[in-house]
């Protein structure tokens, strides 16, 4: 038997939905929103619905957007040969963040995970093949986190986009600025000594 009312139940039962949120983290989010004025809690709830009803799909780059196209792919201010491939929007924004990268993007929501049930089918790979296959793009740029998912969606990738004529790069991976070799652990060590460049 719980120790709380139905409703409370409820609403911490949702929390612990969300992701990177336990069950202790929910109970503390519930009481908190409890404590507020109705307005926040209403507010809050209007505010998830409105995201919910208005946020959908851009039909270029598959980004979150309002209205699609969205604004960055309506934008021509870009390096229009060059594609970046991202599991996420909020990769996009990180690599947007840089300032470094001036080409187009396209997400994918998500990586090939079998283990979690995520199979190619589940990404917005068919849509950036399509994209590809219009021969606008002289280069596409793999973007995905460094991880086992993360690789083999890159591989993956790069064997439907190669037969397309299309050059694939993947982004470097290794040791962040700043860090120190005796910490580094060996697969981040490895992965720096592969990526390396050239300087002279």
């Amino acid at each position: 038997m719980s120790a709380h009312t139905q409703s409370l139940e409820a609403l911490i039962d949702a929390l612990s939905r969300l992701p990177g949120v336990g069950r202790k983290s929910a109970t503390r989010m519930a009481f908190y929103l409890l404590r507020q004025p109705a307005e926040t809690a209403h507010a809050l709830g209007a505010a998830i619905v409105a995201a919910r009803d208005t946020i959908r799909y851009c039909e270029v780059c598959q980004n979150l957007c309002e209205s699609s196209p969205c604004e960055r792919c309506r934008g021509r201010v870009r390096e229009e040969s060059l594609l970046c491939v991202v599991e996420s929007p909020q990769d996009l924004v990180a690599i947007e963040s840089t300032q470094e990268f001036h080409g187009r993007f396209h997400v994918l929501h998500g990586v090939i995970s079998p283990l979690d049930g995520v199979t190619p089918a589940d990404l917005k790979i068919h849509e950036l093949i399509v994209r590809l296959s219009g021969g606008a793009f002289g280069e596409v740029i793999l973007a995905m986190n460094p991880s086992i998912e993360g690789e083999a969606t890159a591989s993956y990738l790069t064997k439907l986009i190669a037969p397309l004529g299309v050059k694939v790069s993947r982004i470097a991976s290794g040791l962040p600025m700043g860090a120190q070799l005796e910490f580094a652990d060996k697969a981040t060590l490895g992965r720096s000594l592969i990526d390396r460049r050239t300087l002279a």
